[in-house]
Order: structure tokens, then sequence, then C-alpha cells
């Protein structure tokens, strides 16, 4: 950039901190403020997540939909189209009894969909790499043709061995009974199954909620099949059949649905019942894990050999807590607002090897603000370069860094334009820069001379071409700052 020598200008040095991912030309007073995130929000399974994380599914909930559909439309044209006589010609406990039913199944289809199923939380990627040395450690050296075994481990429940399977995706060993959902993409706690009904993984924090779901809905669906069957008969006995099904229209349609998922809900019920009896869980039984078929010596060592025992552990245990924190706070390095040079350098560094540091760190660059101007350059105020106090215009300078004290930060002697070793240098204004002491200020370009236009050319200019590679970096630094 070339500017007139013989126009006015100002120089402001500003102090800058870059960070991960903030530039080093933004702007220091006006750090941005990042939004924080919860986990939730940043969450690598499957799922979908409402009311702030409150609420977890799966991401694939289109038949839990149906399922809602289904109880909420059977059983409100059973309190509009026969609790009415059944209560007036029966009894009024009916209608009672059913709106319990209800209620309870709504209760339990929520708090099984909703609910964490137990998903355990992905290794870090220090902790993948914990692992990954214990394997490679465990397997010893490995040559061209050397094929890892599987990774496993094994440990012993009660006398019997289970192994322990290594997950590629969530880089952890799974714990005994888990296994990683395909759908969810998570590891769950003691998974069971995966339920499109209800939305959801079915694991050790909500086995219990389903498995009252389909006992309970069970109880419902018999319950209002029995008195819709009831309600047809009565009003067929005093009006006959064809009368009755044109008094209550909605009883044909209620006993359709009812005939053929009473079928599937209790069947599933009486299942979910042996495994419970058994403390298994539907991914054992299906692959046989305990089947004595294997081995007279392969046995469950979960169960604890009574069937009471097995209920109580499986429905009345205590309710494990979630393990991977959905509401809580992302930690992310926010940026922090910079202040304004005191005098005190916070890069730790004592030599500068370029325009600015690491990430992470912060520097100190001279960022040059060129604007135009009526009074000669720095009439009032003097350049602080380096961060240090301001000097107040001298006459003349007596001797090199004869004004510093040893407290103020310097800046090392290989870059051009600083004298005194590279410490802080004041220029003074038009009146007082031009006598016969300005051998002791060198100036980084020539357009960066203060008196140029008087000078003549017996001031002594940076000469690139007369320093090194690293001098001739660190001055085209500069300057590419200076023409932003």
């Amino acid at each position: 950039m070339h500017l007139g020598l013989d126009e006015p200008r100002e120089c402001q040095y500003n102090q800058i901190c870059t960070h991960n991912s903030s530039s080093p030309l933004e702007t220091p007073h006006l750090s941005k403020k990042r939004k924080v995130k919860r986990k939730w929000q940043v969450f690598p399974g499957r799922n979908k997540f409402y009311c702030d994380g409150r609420i977890m599914m799966a991401k694939q909930t289109g038949v839990f939909y149906l399922t809602m559909v289904l109880i909420l439309v059977t059983s409100g044209l059973f309190f509009t189209f026969d609790c009415p006589f059944l209560a007036s010609n029966l009894t009024p406990a009916i209608p009672a009894i059913g709106g319990v039913l209800f209620f309870f199944v709504m209760g339990m289809l929520l708090r099984a969909s909703f609910s964490d199923p137990g998903v355990l939380p992905r290794a870090t990627p220090e902790e993948a790499a914990d692992v990954e040395r214990q394997i490679d450690a465990a397997n010893g050296a490995s040559g061209p043709g050397y094929r890892p075994p599987p990774r496993t481990r094994e440990v012993v429940i009660n006398g019997q061995t289970v192994k322990l399977k290594y997950c590629f995706t969530c880089k952890i060993f799974r714990p005994p009974r888990a296994s990683h959902c395909s759908l969810c993409d998570n590891c769950v706690e003691r998974f069971d199954h995966h339920c499109p009904w209800v939305g959801n993984c079915v694991g050790r924090r909500n086995y219990r909620f389903f498995y009252l779901f389909i006992l309970s809905l069970s109880f419902l669906t018999i319950f209002i099949f029995a008195f819709v069957i009831t309600h047809v008969i009565l009003r067929s006995n005093r009006t006959g059949f064809l009368s009755a099904l044109k008094d209550s229209p909605a009883s044909v349609l209620e006993v359709v649905v009812c005939f053929f998922s009473v079928w599937s809900i209790v069947g599933l019920s009486g299942f979910h019942t042996y495994l419970i009896s058994s403390n298994q869980t539907t991914n054992e039984d299906i692959k046989g894990s305990w089947s004595s078929k294997k081995g007279k010596d392969n046995y469950n060592p979960y169960s604890h050999g009574n069937i009471l025992t097995n209920c109580c552990a499986a429905l009345c245990g205590p309710l494990p807590p979630s393990l991977i924190d959905r509401r809580g706070f992302v930690e992310t390095d926010a940026p922090q607002p910079v202040a304004q040079s005191n005098g005190t350098n916070t890069c730790p560094t004592t030599q500068l090897q370029s325009h600015m540091c690491h990430q992470d760190q912060c520097i100190q660059s001279t960022k040059f603000v060129l604007q135009a101007a009526t009074t000669p350059l720095l009439h009032a105020q003097p350049v602080l370069l380096g961060g240090g106090p301001i000097l107040q215009p001298k006459p003349s300078v007596p001797g090199p860094c004869s004004g510093l004290g040893p407290s103020q930060p310097s800046l090392p002697s290989s870059i051009p334009g600083l004298s005194c070793g590279g410490e802080v240098l004041a220029l003074h204004d038009s009146e007082s820069h031009c006598h016969h002491h300005i051998h002791h200020q060198h100036f980084i370009s020539p357009e960066e001379t203060p008196c140029a236009a008087h000078l003549g050319h017996h001031v002594p200019l940076y000469d690139p071409a007369s320093q090194d590679s690293l001098h001739e970096d660190s001055v085209r630094g500069l300057v590419k700052l200076s023409s932003v």
C-alpha cells in the first residue's frame, strides 16, 4: 500500500488475542458470545429430543403414534357410546374401572416411550485411545500377515464366564447384557429389544414401564371387548340384534379392533411374564444364551433361583439414574473479551517467532490503522510498541534504552523498525522527531517514515534484502496487517 509521504497519518497499536475459531483480525472488544448448548443437542445417537431434552425417543416414531390413535379412539368410543348404557343398566363402576385402566395404560406408555432406556455414553477420544493401547499391548507385536484376534474380554458372574464384546461405534467394551441398537445407534444397558410400538428401545431403565404397559393394555382390551359384547346383547334382548347395531354403530368397530389385537397383546404379555420370572431378556432368549442345549454347565447367572424374587428384582428394584446427562451443558472454551493494553504482556514467550502465537494463546501483534488526519504525525500523543506505558516526547534521546525501566516488556532486537534492542520506542511529533538524533530511530517501511519529506535520502530506511529470511517473514506479516 503506497501513500503520499507528505500526508499526515496516525498510527495506533492494539493488542489482540486469538482463540480456537476466532480470527486474529477480529475486533478485540466485541467478542461474539457463543450460545451455550446442552448435551442432547450434540448427542451422537439417532434419537429425537423434546421439551429441552426431557423427552427422549427413537427417530422412527410413526408406529408409536399409531398405537396412541388406536388406544385413544377405541377407548373414546367405548366411553362415549357404551358406558352410558352400561352405567344406567348395570353399575356405575364399569366406566370408573375403565377410566382407571385407561389412564394407567397411557401413563405407562408415555413413561416407557419418553424415558432414557439406559443408553451408555460413548468413550471420549482419550478413553478410546487408552483402550486401543491396552488392546495392542495385550495382542503383542503384529507382523505384515498378522490378524488380530476378536476384541472380547471375559468376566465371571456367579461362576459363569460371560464375554464382553467391543463396540466399534461407541468405542467401549459393553457391560454384561448390554447390546448396540442398530436403529437408535446406541449401546443400551440390559438391552431387551427395540419396540416400534412404544417408539423407543426397551432396556434397564424403562423395561418395567413397558411390561406394565402391555400387561395393563391386555386387561383394558379384554375389559372393553367383554363389556361391548355385553352392551350389544342387552340391547338385542330389548330391540333386536339389528336395531342394537343401529343404535350403537361404534360397538362394531370396537369389537373388531379388540378382537384382532387382544391375541397379540395377551401373547406378548405372557411371553414377558415368562422372561421376568426367569430373569432373562428378549435378546438373550432369542439367541439362546442360557439354553441347556449349549451344555449342561450353561445356566443363567442372573437368575435369583426364585420366581417371586426375579419378579421383584425386575419390577420393584431401584431405578438406576441416567448415564448420559442429556440436559447437562457442553463444556466449551468460550471466547473471553480482551482488555486494552495496560503495560503487561500476556504472551509468555521471550522471542517473537511469527506475527501471531499458536491457538488458545494470547499474542501481541502490531496492527497499524492508517487514517487521514489534519494534524502532523502524533502531534499530541506518542506511539506505544509492545504495550508499555506512555512515554512523553523528548527533544532528544540521550542514549539507547535510557528512559525504560527494568519491568517494561520488550521485543527482540532482530525485528527491524525497533531501536534500543527491540524495546519501547517513543516517536515524537513533527517538531521534535526530525532532530540530529534521528539515527536512533528506525522505521519499518519508507511509507512510515514521519519526516521523509524533510530528511531526503539521509534517513536510514529498512532494507529487507539485508536481513535473513526470518526478518523478512516478520516484516511482511506486519506490513500485511497494516493494510487491513
